[in-house]
């Protein structure tokens, strides 16, 4: 499960400069199994691999992907899995599940060999809900959540597009976030669909997700 692991207090250095200095995996003695450490709303959140739908539906859309790129020479966009998300301007550090970025950006990063990509890099990030780590991902629910999630880090930052695909059984679908409001940290929402519906995204991307095999998690 997903856990607020330590506080502050403990620590040598705050939850964000150690973990853009790639210190904090190591001073937490974390399993190097998968497991994943993010700075969320200010904490350290510790969630462990992801499942193998999780992953399916990640999958997915990475062949959705390369299905459209294929197709048309020209598309110029790519998908990343599980990159370090260096989110200065708020002093945050995610790892998004995936994010779509412009050829030219994949490029650069790639001939760099980055370990961290910033914001202002992607173009759309890509969040898969678990049991264990879906308040992290969703917009804060008024009343009761009071620290702030990545749905509002990637708002605060300016990434164009935020896609969520909410494998809860008491809410499952997808939702197209976008038009960030920088100084309020929100989205509004574009699009939405069921599981089963196919889904188009917009443009500036304009291609086509099936996501007939997804299924919301067990309860």
């Amino acid at each position: 499960m997903s856990v607020i692991a330590f506080a502050q207090l403990l620590l040598p250095d705050s939850p964000y400069a150690m973990w853009v200095r790639g210190e904090l995996e190591e001073y937490l003695r974390l399993p190097d199994d998968g497991t994943r450490v993010e700075v969320i709303g200010g904490e350290i959140v510790v969630s462990p691999s992801p499942v193998y739908l999780h992953e399916g539906i990640l999958v997915d859309i990475q062949d959705s992907v390369a299905v459209a790129r294929a197709a048309d020479p020209a598309f110029p966009w790519r998908a990343i899995r599980t990159i370090n998300l260096d989110l200065i301007e708020i002093g945050e550090g995610y790892i998004p599940d995936m994010a779509i970025v412009h050829r030219d950006v994949d490029a650069e990063n790639r001939a760099k060999d980055v370990l961290y990509v910033h914001p202002g890099d992607l173009e759309l990030v890509v969040e898969v809900t678990s049991a264990s780590n879906a308040r992290h991902d969703r917009r804060p629910m008024f009343g009761r959540q009071v620290k702030s999630t990545k749905w509002n880090g990637y708002a605060r930052t300016g990434i164009p597009y935020y896609l969520l695909v909410d494998r809860d059984p008491r809410q499952p679908g997808i939702t197209l976030f976008g038009a960030p409001n920088k100084a309020d940290g929100t989205y509004e929402v574009l699009e939405e669909w069921k599981f089963g519906e196919a889904v188009r995204l917009p443009e500036p991307f304009d291609f086509e997700i099936s996501p007939n095999a997804w299924e919301p998690w067990q309860s």
